[in-house]
């Protein structure tokens, strides 16, 4: 009797965490849109939770979701399977350039890798067309940061264009939680500069001399290959943003400079360090990335200068 009444317990347990209702407090004035909508992400968060629970793939069988974002969530998965924290969630719609957004979904990420045994906090951001149908999954940037940029950059004045360059750098994010290399193939052009800052330490005659970086300059074809055989020798990778900026160019108007403090971790690797990403929106439906580069943000128990990290100035001729 005492078993039975422990194993009823325990599936009124998993049955309250696994249900998520989702609802849209305001930013939609559309009812049958926004009950669209609402069962949409209630019942893929839905599955989520449960798929996690049973350690099993996702099921997408009785969910109207598109096959792009099936693609997306079971490459997010197969790095690490996740959970929907709550079992009720009521956000704000925002309205974009193409559709909507729920941001702020939160996440707890449950990596199966003996090396990553810890949960760890993440959110994120759901996309929907004009007509309530879903288009992506992206692991989001912290809501504070997201904001921020929306407020507060002066020189961006078009908040449709803020909105996108955000997006992007969202999507360029989750590619690599992912191991999306068709994303990153697409995202960066063809003649995209690609240069990595390493910490070298100098020793001469036993004597240890300050460190310097030196820097690795790659084309694009360079720098996925080698991608590549990272994402196949890892099978946990996480990249997360916590420090945004965002610049325009002072001559061309589409081509902007998104400044990134990044933490990289994989089964066998973590360093932090700056991002700095040159991206032309010239076309808004396939804007380019020209220029990646990384710098470490401290070396010799330093931080790394900020007015060193690299900027529009570095890249004149790009």
């Amino acid at each position: 009797m005492k078993k039975i009444y422990l194993f009823t317990l325990l599936f009124m347990a998993q049955a309250m965490v696994a249900g998520v209702n989702v609802q849209i407090a305001d930013g939609l004035d559309n009812t049958s849109l926004q009950s669209k909508m609402e069962t949409a992400m209630s019942g893929l968060l839905t599955e989520i939770n449960k798929a996690e629970m049973e350690h099993r793939n996702l099921n997408f069988a009785a969910l109207a979701i598109p096959e792009p974002v099936k693609e997306s969530l079971t490459m997010l998965w197969e790095n690490s399977p996740f959970q929907c924290t709550d079992d009720e969630i009521v956000e704000t719609c925002l309205t974009t350039n193409s559709g909507y957004q729920i941001r702020n979904i939160p996440l707890m990420m449950k990596p199966r890798d003996d090396t990553f045994n810890e949960s760890e906090y993440q959110e994120a951001v759901i996309s929907f067309d004009k007509y309530g149908n879903m288009e992506s999954f992206y692991l989001s940037l912290n809501m504070n940061l997201y904001m921020n940029v929306m407020r507060s950059n002066n020189q961006i004045t078009d908040i449709r264009r803020r909105q996108l360059i955000l997006d992007y750098v969202e999507r360029f994010r989750t590619a690599y939680n992912t191991k999306d290399i068709h994303f990153l193939n697409q995202v960066f052009s063809d003649d995209a500069l690609i240069i990595t800052g390493k910490v070298v330490k100098v020793v001469k005659d036993g004597v240890q001399y300050p460190s310097k970086i030196t820097y690795n300059k790659q084309t694009k074809e360079e720098y996925l290959q080698k991608l590549q055989q990272v994402f196949k020798r890892n099978s946990y990778i996480k990249v997360t943003f916590d420090e945004i900026e965002v610049s325009r160019h002072p001559v061309n108007p589409d081509v902007y400079g998104v400044t990134l403090h990044q933490g990289y971790t994989s089964s066998n690797y973590h360093d932090d360090g700056y991002l700095f990403l040159l991206w032309d929106f010239s076309d808004e439906e396939a804007p380019k990335i020209h220029v990646r580069t990384w710098q470490p943000d401290s070396f010799d128990g330093k931080r790394f200068p900020k007015e060193k990290v690299f900027t529009f100035a570095d890249f004149e001729d790009q």
